[in-house]
């Protein structure tokens, strides 16, 4: 659909610059349009919706048509006479009694939300049930002036409960009518762009006061006393083997002790925990979590995460989350961040530090250096020409060289030139690609060119192994992210991919329908059987760089509960059940230079461990089963940061 003129005009921006666009307008027949256009680092989004309202301003009729980097948006809603209501996507159909009901979109231009936001609103805090399922509630803040084209405005913060894990932050206007959302990526009225970062902040503010409280009720005296864990196989991630009736203390916040079972005395006022069934590790690490909302801290937690490395957040993010979390107003893993440098062009990553030269370039380093952060990571719009020297500049400071490669290079090209670490396996496989996919990987050519050439690369040619060993001799590290691809690549719409299958039951229902997808759309004649060879060959190709030495760093870049799935296809390349863990507790440990402190049971080290259910060295899937977490030596009881994240129980 072509937007008229005189349209409500939104746009979607960050502080790299704009990204898409969202407009909305009155048709002849009396019903509402929405179109939305986005490009995001390459990533397209096209839809247009029509919905038709009843005389209770419910929508009765949604249609919704396009494609997003997830598959076809294709979606219908309709009501009939005899007020049953029906839908039918690209990953589910169904139908219910409208009742006093509203639908909740699978999809669709993200400004028809408005109208839901309007519904919750009228509701109060009864709140309004949802179809499929659900229920959701509003709650307004207090008012607050922004500036905008015609002068100040009054806008209120609000947050939703039962879209998500956690309160979701909204804008309303004086009026109460929806406004816009802010964040790293912003939907605002066109004018109004740059409150974005103002209106981020505000709410900002505002989680920080609701998971400070979280916060306090977990860190407390109570929680900090002697433990002693007994009769426990313990992972020894140093020596890659789990060893058997093991006792380990925990006290002062570090690890006391370690020995054979009944070898060590709990001292007064101990609490003793009985560790037979179950596996004492140390708290995992997800090495690509770009960490920045307080709530997925909370969730990291719960589920077995005490550490991470981001690969990319903002600088004032970073400040935050360290200074809140030494004040024990934040529940979170402990971690290194890098900042991510991009060239200033449409297609830079949001949330970078944008450049123009390579002057800049050495700048930015210099930035984040004098931030106190611990790396910087180049991105797929970044000048070839302008790495070396910036990643010259960063090494002579001190900082970690990482990131995807830019449009032109080739991994081994970035490496030459200064690259510590390559994250996303579908970079590692751009060795192998034609150089047209090489010279367009900073649009969805990253993506594309793996999926439709990847199922015919020869991992074991004479070109691929002199690469591996190439990379292991410079002891370069790869992050994959394979669970980001396998979802995209695999998914057909008839089944939630194995990254989420085990949260279904515990999350609300909002996010588990969301994590049902139709996958990447096809293209070019391949067929979704010719995607799934080539993740397959990316499996493999982590299995290939591991046997060839070359260091191997978990990661999801996602919610963090991606962390298992990850592990176990590593298992599935050819990484045993121990070298898969290494992945995660050990080596990114030794790669941030925190391995003084963690990533292993050792005594005298930080008490970062997990408690979990079961034999993991039998079944790594048992990492999900997690009973108590040691965080800095506080003793977290699974169960209660589960609930406090969002999850409503044990994952299956």
């Amino acid at each position: 659909m072509v937007p008229p003129s005189g349209a409500r005009h939104y746009t979607i921006s960050s502080t790299a610059g704009k990204h898409g666009d969202v407009w909305s307008w009155k048709m002849p027949d009396g019903h509402t349009a929405y179109r939305m256009s986005m490009s995001l680092r390459g990533w397209v989004t096209e839809t247009d919706e029509v919905m038709t309202t009843g005389p209770d301003g419910r929508p009765t009729a949604i249609a919704i048509r396009g494609y997003t980097d997830q598959g076809d948006a294709t979606e219908d809603f309709s009501v009939d006479d005899g007020g049953v209501a029906r839908w039918k996507t690209s990953v589910d159909s169904g139908s219910a009694p409208f009742g006093a009901k509203r639908y909740n979109t699978y999809g669709g231009p993200w400004l028809a939300g408005e109208r839901d936001i309007e519904a919750l609103v009228a509701a109060g805090a009864g709140g309004i049930d949802l179809l499929p399922t659900g229920h959701a509630s509003i709650a307004i803040g207090q008012p607050v002036q922004i500036d905008g084209p015609q002068g100040a405005t009054t806008v209120k913060l609000a947050f939703i409960r039962g879209y998500g894990f956690a309160p979701t932050p909204v804008w309303l206007d004086k009026d109460n009518h929806f406004f816009g959302n802010a964040g790293v990526l912003s939907l605002l009225p066109e004018g109004y762009e740059k409150n974005g970062p103002k209106l981020k902040d505000l709410q900002d503010e505002a989680t920080a006061a609701m998971v400070r409280d979280v916060a306090r009720q977990f860190l407390s005296p109570p929680n900090r006393t002697p433990t002693l864990i007994d009769h426990v196989q313990m992972f020894d991630s140093i020596a890659g083997r789990y060893l058997p009736d093991r006792a380990v203390l925990i006290a002062d916040g570090k690890v006391a002790a370690t020995g054979a079972a009944g070898s060590i005395r709990a001292p007064a006022g101990a609490t003793v925990i009985d560790g037979r069934g179950k596996t004492l590790l140390p708290g995992l690490w997800d090495s690509h979590q770009h960490v920045g909302d307080d709530w997925n801290l909370l969730q990291n937690l719960a589920t077995g995460m005490t550490n991470y490395r981001s690969p990319g957040s903002m600088i004032d993010e970073a400040h935050s989350i360290y200074k809140r979390r030494a004040a024990g107003d934040l529940l979170a893993p402990d971690g290194k961040i890098s900042v991510i440098i991009d060239r200033k062009d449409p297609l830079a990553a949001q949330g970078a530090l944008t450049v123009s030269s390579a002057k800049e370039a050495v700048a930015a380093v210099a930035q984040i250096k004098a931030a106190g952060l611990w790396g910087v990571k180049f991105y797929t719009s970044m000048d070839p020409a302008w790495i070396a020297p910036a990643a010259a500049e960063a090494h002579r400071l001190g900082l970690h060289v990482h990131g995807h490669v830019p449009a032109g290079m080739r991994p081994l090209d970035a490496v030459r030139a200064g690259y510590d670490e390559v994250t996303h396996i579908n970079f590692i496989m751009m060795q192998a690609m034609p150089q047209e996919v090489v010279d367009k990987a900073n649009t969805a050519a990253r993506l594309e060119g793996p999926a439709k050439y990847g199922k015919d690369v020869d991992l074991d040619s004479p070109a691929m192994k002199a690469f591996y060993a190439e990379l292991a001799k410079r002891k370069t590290i790869i992050d994959p992210t394979l669970t980001v691809w396998e979802p995209l690549l695999t998914s057909d719409g008839k089944a939630i991919s194995p990254e989420y299958a085990p949260f279904v039951d515990i999350a609300p229902p909002a996010v588990a329908r969301g994590w049902k997808i139709a996958g990447y759309p096809l293209f070019g004649g391949l067929t979704r059987e010719d995607f799934r060879k080539s993740f397959d060959k990316m499996v493999g190709l982590v299995g290939r760089l591991h046997q060839a030495g070359v260091r191997i760093v978990a990661g999801t870049d996602g919610y963090g509960l991606e962390l298992v799935r990850e592990l176990e296809l590593y298992q599935s390349a050819g990484l045993s059940n121990a070298e898969a863990l290494q992945t995660a507790t050990i080596v990114p440990a030794r790669m941030t230079g925190m391995d003084d402190r963690t990533g292993s049971i050792t005594q005298g080290k930080a008490a970062d461990i997990i408690l979990v259910n079961g034999d993991v060295s039998r079944n790594l899937a048992n990492l999900r089963y997690v009973d108590t977490v040691f965080l800095d030596g506080y003793r977290l009881n699974g169960a209660a940061l589960r609930q406090a994240s969002g999850l409503s129980g044990m994952p299956k």
